[in-house]
């Protein structure tokens, strides 16, 4: 009896064969699309051309072009990671995109998925005060890409990278490397502010662990491949945005502005500082939970902190 592998070989041919029993083999899977498509049908394209070399934008017509059997044991082997091990298509790949720009990641990451793009596309407009941006802080910043993504928005900006995780950072350099930023933009290791100890900025932005435990434990498998630290933050997702809220303050210039993205632990947030005067954001790409505060508004109401 031939492998599955053969008779795979055997009987798909070309691209978009092979796009086909992509689609077919995550629908009989099950599989969970979050970490960067939508729909099955897009992250089969992906998945496929991404394995024979080819850009998410390649010409249609090269659809109908035949894969060598090396691309098609690559190609089974993508879906294999994909379905069996549920494994996300951006650590398959080593590739993720925001803000229509690539970033590598691994599994020593979160996969880039904030809405806070649309914010640094806007250019944090109309919160962020008029004038040039001297200094920015990504808090948490993981692949570093929320960082990365201000410094090419703000290109007079110096930008620190900070997180708790060595490994996170590792990664985070290489992107920093790979957009040719190592002048001003900087990763740095520590437990949130301790990274910069003494320093302020005009905008500090966070995508911080906020899954609260219910959430956590019902997360889909693909979940799983990602850092544990990156995600969950204590019974109401909240234990490390309360540490910002109380400490950035002292680390804000006097009209800076704090950006945070909490996710669906909104509702605890506003239920817990229903006084603080936080300004939720409306995402015209959807998205939920990512909120702004001025400096002078931190301040005046630290005492609720």
């Amino acid at each position: 009896m031939k492998s599955d592998q053969a008779a795979i070989s055997e009987h798909l041919f070309t691209l978009r064969d092979y796009i086909r029993w992509t689609l077919s083999e995550f629908h009989r899977h099950q599989v969970y699309f979050g970490h960067g498509h939508a729909t099955a049908w897009d992250e089969a394209c992906q998945l496929v051309l991404n394995a024979v070399d080819l850009p998410w934008d390649t010409d249609p017509a090269v659809l109908d072009a035949r894969l060598l059997p090396a691309e098609s044991m690559r190609v089974q082997e993508f879906v294999r990671q994909r379905t069996l091990e549920r494994k996300p298509l951006p650590y398959i790949t080593g590739e993720a995109w925001f803000m229509g720009l690539p970033f590598q990641v691994d599994e020593r990451v979160l996969i880039p998925r904030s809405p806070i793009a649309e914010l640094i596309e806007q250019g944090f407009e109309p919160w962020l005060r008029p004038g040039p941006v001297g200094r920015i802080l990504d808090l948490c910043t993981g692949s570093g890409c929320i960082g990365i993504a201000c410094a090419l928005a703000f290109p007079e900006a110096e930008v620190d990278l900070a997180d708790i995780s060595g490994d996170a950072l590792e990664v985070a350099r290489q992107n920093i490397a790979r957009y040719e930023l190592e002048e001003r933009v900087y990763a740095r290791q520590g437990d949130l502010f301790a990274a910069v100890p003494g320093a302020r900025y005009d905008l500090i932005v966070s995508n911080p662990p906020y899954v609260d435990q219910n959430d956590l434990a019902d997360m889909p498998e693909e979940y799983g491949h990602e850092p544990a630290l990156a995600l969950g933050s204590g019974s109401d997702g909240l234990d490390i945005t309360r540490r910002i809220l109380r400490e950035a303050g002292s680390h804000l210039a006097e009209d800076g502005l704090l950006v945070v993205e909490v996710g669906n632990s909104e509702v605890h947030l506003m239920s817990s500082l229903p006084e603080l005067p936080l300004v939720w954001v409306e995402l015209e790409r959807g998205g939920n939970g990512v909120f702004v505060i001025t400096a002078a508004d931190l301040r005046a109401h630290q005492h609720l902190l």
